[in-house]
C-alpha cells in the first residue's frame, strides 16, 4: 500500500464511534488532492453508515494539520485556471460534507493546524 493510499483511515474506536483519521505525519498530514478526496470518500462512508453514531476526526504524528501540501501547490502554479478552480471547488465540497454531516464530530486537534487545518477544526 502507497502513502497515498493510506493518507486517511477508518478505525472503530468504540461502539458507534468511528475515527477518521489523517495519516501523513511524515508530511505533517498536509492536504493534497488525493487526501482531499480521501476525507471525502471517508466522511461519506461514516455519514452512511448506521452503527456510526459520533465521528472523532484526528490525525497521527505530532501536528493535526500543516494546510496545503507545498508539492501539490507547486503542481497547481502549471495547472489552467479551470483545473484550479476545480482543486478549490473540491476542497470547499469537503468542508461542505462535513459541515453538514448528520452525525456529531469530535475534532481532536493536536500541534500546529494551519489553512484547510483550520476549516477543518472550525467545520468539527
Amino acid at each position: 500500500m502507497t502513502e497515498q493510499e493510506s493518507a486517511v483511515l477508518l478505525n472503530q474506536r468504540a461502539k458507534g464511534v468511528t475515527e477518521v483519521v489523517l495519516n501523513r505525519p511524515d508530511k505533517r498530514n498536509a492536504f493534497d488532492d488525493v487526501i482531499i478526496q480521501q476525507l471525502i470518500t471517508a466522511l461519506e462512508t461514516v455519514n452512511a453508515d448506521d452503527n456510526t453514531h459520533i465521528v472523532i476526526l484526528r490525525s497521527e504524528g505530532k501536528h493535526f494539520s500543516a494546510g496545503a501540501d507545498l508539492g501539490w501547490m507547486r503542481r497547481m502554479a502549471d495547472n489552467s485556471r479551470q483545473e484550479n478552480l476545480d482543486d478549490s471547488r473540491e476542497l470547499a465540497r469537503l468542508m461542505n460534507v462535513l459541515n453538514h454531516l448528520s452525525k456529531p464530530v469530535i475534532g481532536l486537534v493536536q500541534g500546529a493546524a494551519f489553512g484547510g487545518a483550520v476549516g477543518l477544526a472550525a467545520c468539527c
